[in-house]
């Protein structure tokens, strides 16, 4: 609905014009630099002079003199269209901004896709992504959102990173990398009065259990390392159970036991000397880390370069 002030406005045309002609003191001039026929810029002028009910210009023989209506009148047109137009640019610029959304679950995204991100931005500053940790991309929590709708992608792009098994139909699957688990601690453990040398100090020790995943045989369980290493007479389900990864990593590096982790989710932990392997001895999960997105997704835009990024970072994983 118009309001009063737009009903007193004169049209945009006229008023473009009307600069146009006042700046170049030119109806020949102003048509060529607006794209239309001097009469086209005579008809505008006229109809805005009309509308004041005085005259902007004096049209002289070979020239064109502004009255001193149209001198007052100028500075402000040409101020109120320069501000137009940096409106609409910035409008224009908001519409135009891209953004991805990237879903992960918790210990991926703080512990591996987190520290990486600086050189994605570095890379594409005009692509601002909105990082969301949910347990439900790890398959059997929640299987409601196993791929990103082609519709919604269209509108606000989504990408997921999935800790399954990697049958998602329907949708683009990429490798991430496998998971392959390890034991770790704090390095603390490894001294005292029952140092942790061999896989078999572990029953002077507390076990630390990574519940996040549910479905049975996804992940190497305390259960299946200690058999892989010939030890029977560990009880494999006591000590601390937690229902978040982070957690049971939190506590190896308090020194309150011994975790079985993720090896590239730790790396960096373990570089910096916050965790260490007792023993490097891996067992592998039967589930990996998947990136998950639309099929048909338009090509070159923010999802493929998401994509493209992540799978090179994550090359030396695979």
């Amino acid at each position: 609905m118009s309001t009063p002030a737009a009903n007193r406005l004169p049209p945009l045309n006229s008023l473009r014009a009307f600069e146009a002609a006042a700046r170049h003191l030119s109806f020949k001039n102003a048509a060529r630099e607006l794209h239309v026929t001097p009469g086209a810029v005579s008809h505008h002028v006229k109809q805005l002079e009309d509308s004041l009910g005085l005259p902007l210009f004096r049209r002289l023989t070979r020239a064109l003199e502004l009255t001193p209506e149209g001198q007052v009148l100028l500075p402000k047109v040409q101020e109120g269209l320069r501000n137009l137009a940096e409106a609409v640019e910035r409008v224009r610029s908001r519409g135009e901004a891209r953004t991805l959304t990237v879903m992960a679950p918790p210990n991926f995204a703080a512990r591996w896709l987190v520290p990486r991100l600086a050189s994605f931005t570095d890379r594409h500053p005009g692509l601002d992504l909105h990082v969301a940790s949910r347990a439900s991309m790890i398959d059997g929590r929640d299987d409601t959102e196993t791929r990103p709708s082609p519709e919604t992608s269209e509108v606000a792009p989504v990408v997921m990173v999935r800790f399954g098994d990697g049958r998602y139909p329907g949708a683009r699957v990429d490798e991430v990398f496998s998971a392959v688990y390890v034991p770790v601690c704090a390095p603390k453990l490894l001294r005292g009065t029952r140092p942790l040398k061999k896989p078999s100090d572990l029953r002077h020790h507390t076990l630390l259990h990574d519940d996040t995943v549910v479905e049975e045989g996804a992940r190497p369980s305390w259960a299946a390392w200690l058999e892989s290493v010939g030890l029977h007479d560990i009880a494999a389900t006591r000590g601390t159970h937690f229902t978040d990864a982070s957690l049971s990593l939190e506590a190896a590096r308090e020194g309150l036991g011994v975790a079985l982790a993720m090896k590239p989710l730790v790396v960096s932990e373990i570089e910096a000397g916050r965790l260490v392997m007792p023993f490097n001895i891996t067992t592998p999960a039967s589930y990996a880390y998947y990136l998950v997105t639309a099929e048909g997704t338009a090509p070159g835009g923010a999802v493929d370069t998401f994509r493209d990024w992540l799978l090179q970072e994550s090359a030396t994983e695979r």
